[in-house]
């Protein structure tokens, strides 16, 4: 076994990702505060061809070094619009036919292994703050909410580590 050159990776350019066909997944941020928490959001998201993400609230926006850090030029590919209230973001992507679900801890939240995609269909992930989550109004206008089933002490998973087991999940069962 011997670990794979970056040349050999066969990565897509800038202009090939941009042309590329994109997974129906929109990320929302909420009041997201780690500048590498955003960073790696966004990186996961051109892993994933992920479509489109909204910044809102306080949620920094590119260019900053910090994000760059972790995002490592992924600001650069994946297409991404601030917006300040999360609110109007979700009532806009409801309006446009898009499933909008809420990553929280919620009454009847679906557990992610149990959440089911739709082919042809497109969903938005909404994800809250580091400390408070996704805002009870937001949760309120979702299509419901999906849950990262935890076993352990702790019942939180770190903003961009919630993205990234929710964004592969998701993606597989659409791809797979």
């Amino acid at each position: 076994m011997r670990k794979l050159e970056n040349t050999e990776l066969e990565r897509k350019s800038v202009e090939d990702f941009k042309e590329a066909i994109k997974t129906p997944l929109i990320l929302v941020l909420d009041d997201i505060r780690s500048l590498h928490n955003i960073g790696s959001v966004f990186r996961t998201s051109d892993a994933f061809l992920i479509e489109k993400i909204y910044l809102c609230g306080i949620t920094a926006i590119p260019p900053n070094k910090e994000i760059h850090k972790t995002a490592l030029g992924a600001t650069e590919t994946v297409n991404w619009e601030y917006q300040k209230d999360v609110l109007s973001v979700i009532e806009k992507l409801k309006k446009e036919t898009v499933a909008v679900f809420a990553i929280e801890q919620v009454e009847n939240a679906i557990f992610l292994q149990d959440f089911t995609t739709e082919k042809g269909k497109k969903y938005a992930l909404v994800f809250g703050n580091e400390v408070y989550g996704v805002s009870q109004k937001a949760i309120e206008l979702c299509d419901g909410s999906i849950e990262i089933p935890q076993l352990g002490t702790k019942h939180s998973l770190n903003i961009s580590v919630s993205a990234g087991i929710v964004v592969w999940d998701l993606f597989q069962k659409m791809n797979y």
